[in-house]
């Protein structure tokens, strides 16, 4: 597996998690000067009209989260890199609009002959039948993950693992848990997405070791859909029995689906963590913080590479050391929308979860607490 560095923003001074835990607890994100990155920034335009990339997306935009992610990072690029770069959505089925499938938007994309062609979340089998024949042209992939090392020589792995900050949105769920059972609904029962659930379930038990933890999946083998992650109707019914049994908070790992986990959290009087994207105020007062993950920054990370002429076949992997993932309390982010609207029991709780989240997060990036990487248990 190759390793570099050429991707990696120094975003620990941008997004400020944390590295030193503190005696006596104080919250970087309530001192006086504290930076909030998602506050506009100046941007600098620049004529690079004859780079041309294009960014394949895997379902619409709208999820909120991984999806939205990926598509703002290709719009940055699009402003300050390059105006010829292009956003294609796809879908893995077919629609009755104008939405090619997967495989059809790639090779769309390779009509135009650009420059660099980004894949986001798109199966390994459908990146291979393409690119079995396309040689010549070089790719990018995200959050794509094959059997065995990287096959091709015109493809850029980048892939930004989850399970460690899903560790801290574990502690958080369990020690606010009224009721020592919370839950997750992911997308589809495949490693991507169990990365985040067993993560996240370890943090959960590292702090209520009684706790129950309840894991759903939008498709199974009883309820068979090719929208695993756009299917709202299906995300409210899970959510709906799993809060009627008992669970109070869930976290939502499944996409546009998980939209339909945050509106029942909302409608029961529930909590939900939020994911990929900051979705605290989508339902403030409900969704009680948000597992971040940095996709629009790897989007465009990779452009700026390939336009710069330092365009790099292989792999690279990141996670909360390089700042790729985090969460919407982190400094930086600064995410503090629960504390006004959540309930006064909870809110009381936040200063002393976020003390043990941020000394987990040291103990983490120090190497002393080890959070389960599956795909390390599968080599």
């Amino acid at each position: 597996m190759k390793r570099a560095t050429l991707y990696i923003l120094i975003i620990f001074a941008t997004i400020g998690f944390s590295l030193k835990a503190q005696d006596e607890y104080i919250d970087p994100c309530l001192v006086e000067d504290s930076v909030e990155i998602e506050a506009t920034e100046e941007i600098t335009i620049t004529n690079n009209d004859d780079f041309i990339f294009r960014v394949i997306l895997p379902e619409p935009r709208g999820d909120g989260a991984f999806i939205d992610s990926a598509a703002i990072g290709a719009e940055r690029a699009i402003a300050e890199l390059s105006s010829s770069g292009l956003i294609i959505e796809t879908r893995s089925t077919e629609l009755p609009i104008n939405v090619p499938m997967q495989v059809e938007g790639i090779l769309s994309a390779v009509a135009d002959n650009p420059d660099l062609i980004v894949l986001v979340g798109i199966y390994a089998p459908e990146i291979s039948e393409v690119l079995d024949s396309v040689t010549d042209i070089p790719f990018a992939a995200i959050e794509t993950f094959f059997d065995e090392e990287n096959p091709y020589e015109n493809l850029s792995i980048f892939n930004i693992l989850t399970h460690e900050n899903s560790y801290l949105a574990g502690m958080a769920a369990g020690m606010l848990s009224r009721t020592g059972k919370v839950g997750v609904v992911g997308g589809l029962d495949i490693d991507p997405i169990n990365l985040f659930i067993v993560g996240f379930e370890e943090g959960v038990l590292s702090v209520c070791s009684d706790c129950e933890v309840v894991i759903n999946y939008i498709g199974t083998p009883e309820y068979q859909t090719d929208n695993a992650f756009g299917d709202i109707p299906r995300g409210r019914a899970v959510a709906t029995e799993m809060y009627a049994n008992g669970v109070d908070i869930i976290y939502q790992v499944a996409g546009q689906s998980g939209i339909g986990v945050l509106e029942v959290a909302e409608e029961t009087g529930n909590f939900a963590i939020g994911v990929d994207l900051n979705q605290d105020d989508l339902y403030p007062g409900t969704v009680i913080v948000s597992a971040m993950k940095r996709i629009d920054i790897g989007v465009y990370n990779l452009v700026e590479a390939a336009l710069n002429d330092e365009y790099m076949a292989g792999e690279v992997v990141v996670g909360m050391a390089e700042g790729f993932t985090g969460l919407s309390w982190d400094e930086g982010i600064c995410s503090r929308t629960f504390d006004e609207f959540g309930p006064e029991d909870m809110v009381e709780k936040l200063p002393s979860v976020r003390q043990a989240i941020a000394e987990a997060r040291v103990a983490i990036l120090s190497n002393d607490l080890i959070v389960t990487n599956i795909y390390e248990q599968s080599e």
